[in-house]
């Protein structure tokens, strides 16, 4: 058997289906050890580890670039691919080669109607306010009075929407209260 097909029996045998949450978590394990890469005492072993990681990175994004490619060349393969653009996964390493068809402001919005009907059943709603270098800013609406976690509540649901949506998000801000009186009963988050 060829070395690079024994490569790829092992890593297929070790590959497990991985869901958004074991996504991040590889993902965290990756940037650990490219920092510890990027501390070995011998700089050439060193340049030579971050140019593979970088040339695997590469060659994933322009093979993914290809499928992309294929996809949208006919209506049927737009349509996979949208679908396929519904799992998190996909989503996170589409949106890690640069090559998610949506962008920022339209994610966020698909997060804020994925979050809005619990909102509502809270008496509670939320709007997009803007979006500045990947800062969202928003505003949320109404509150369940007598719940005095409401805000935490509330909070929590929507920076989970919203990072499920657009993991690329930098930070979540709501919008000063006092900035807005015609929205009185805004619930702070942050």
């Amino acid at each position: 058997m060829a070395p690079i097909a024994e490569v790829e029996e092992v890593v297929a045998a070790r590959a497990p289906s991985v869901g958004h949450a074991q996504f991040k978590a590889q993902t965290e394990r990756v940037e650990k050890l490219a920092a510890r890469l990027e501390q070995a005492n011998d700089p050439e072993t060193r340049a030579i580890a971050l140019e593979l990681v970088q040339s695997v990175v590469e060659l994933h994004g322009a093979a993914l670039q290809k499928l992309v490619e294929r996809c949208v060349a006919t209506p049927e393969g737009e349509r996979v691919l949208e679908d396929a653009l519904q799992d998190d996964l996909v989503s996170s390493v589409f949106l890690l080669h640069s090559l998610h068809p949506d962008d920022l402001y339209t994610r966020v919005l698909r997060g804020i109607e994925a979050v809005r009907p619990y909102l509502q059943s809270h008496g509670g709603d939320c709007e997009l306010a803007r979006i500045e270098n990947g800062v969202i800013h928003l505003r949320l609406h109404g509150s369940c009075g007598s719940c005095p976690s409401s805000s935490v509540t509330l909070r929590n649901a929507v920076e989970e929407a919203l990072y499920q949506a657009a993991p690329d998000i930098k930070e979540i801000v709501a919008e000063n209260a006092a900035a807005h009186p015609a929205a009185s009963n805004l619930v702070t988050i942050g």
